[in-house]
């Protein structure tokens, strides 16, 4: 643990600030508790590699002063993969938006849960496709507005902690930008979590989901947080069963982890070979 103070500046790249997120937008709640989180731990700069696709999450990656791989839509997930067979001693993180994780990039993620691989995936669910012009995206809802759906989306949204929990990760938790103490400390458990860990942070898009759906700023967005989230078997839930839990869901310890269990393949067929 690192019990010295935490400064912001130790952990990105300056250069590259201001930020191009919009006014109001909550990942950078999400970066500011994924920095704490490495922070506390007391994680070295060179033990990290993150991974990010593209989107308005996948700007962490040029960001932080990590090892990091700006690469294409879809495939943050694969790019990590290799990273981490190749590496397997790196701490491999990677954010990802609505397309990244369950869209384009869908097949990768259930097969990254399947495998078990040690990788923290890190799914900022803001509802909307934002950096290209709030087009409507697996996670937008059933009757929701946007600039692809101006008559109400049909699509029904994809519930990622059940997903993630049905293709096998053994490690799924929730939280969302207005609890980021609780985002921070969720964010260390899985960061050294041995396996596939998936963490949805809900952050909201006010100029682009807010605003066509009529959820008001981001300080009015924040509060639906607050209002319409509660912890895992809470008391609230027998008056209010549509309320979003936050907490952790799955945390499998026993499941082999993916690259220990290929090199003991590798292991197995060299002594074959002797």
């Amino acid at each position: 643990m690192n019990d010295t103070p935490f400064d912001f500046k130790d952990y990105v790249r300056a250069r590259f600030f201001p930020h191009m997120w919009c006014p109001g937008c909550g990942h950078g709640i999400v970066l500011g508790s994924l920095l704490r989180a490495i922070h506390e731990l007391g994680l070295s700069k060179n033990e990290i590699v993150m991974t990010s696709g593209i989107g308005c999450s996948s700007r962490i990656s040029g960001y932080v002063d990590f090892h990091s791989l700006h690469t294409i839509h879809g495939r943050a997930l694969t790019f990590a993969t290799g990273v981490k067979l190749s590496r397997p001693h790196l701490k491999a993180i990677v954010p990802m938006g609505d397309g990244d994780a369950l869209a384009i990039g869908g097949n990768h993620f259930i097969h990254a849960a399947r495998r078990n691989i040690d990788i923290t995936a890190i799914v900022m669910n803001n509802r909307i496709y934002g950096m290209t012009g709030g087009q409507f995206s697996p996670l937008t809802g059933l009757g929701k507005k946007a600039t692809t759906a101006p008559y109400t989306n049909i699509d029904n949204s994809f519930d990622v902690v059940e997903l993630a929990k049905g293709a096998g990760a053994s490690f799924v938790a929730r939280s969302t930008v207005f609890h980021a103490t609780e985002a921070k400390n969720i964010l260390k458990k899985a960061i050294m979590h041995k396996g596939f860990s998936v963490v949805e942070i809900l952050t909201q898009c006010p100029t682009h989901y807010g605003r066509k759906n009529k959820e008001g700023d981001a300080v009015q967005m924040m509060e639906g947080y607050k209002n319409n989230t509660t912890k895992i078997g809470s008391k609230k839930l027998e008056k209010n069963p549509n309320l979003i839990q936050r907490g952790i869901f799955v945390e499998d310890t026993d499941r082999p982890e993916y690259c220990e269990a290929y090199d003991r393949i590798i292991e197995t067929a060299m002594k074959g070979n002797a």
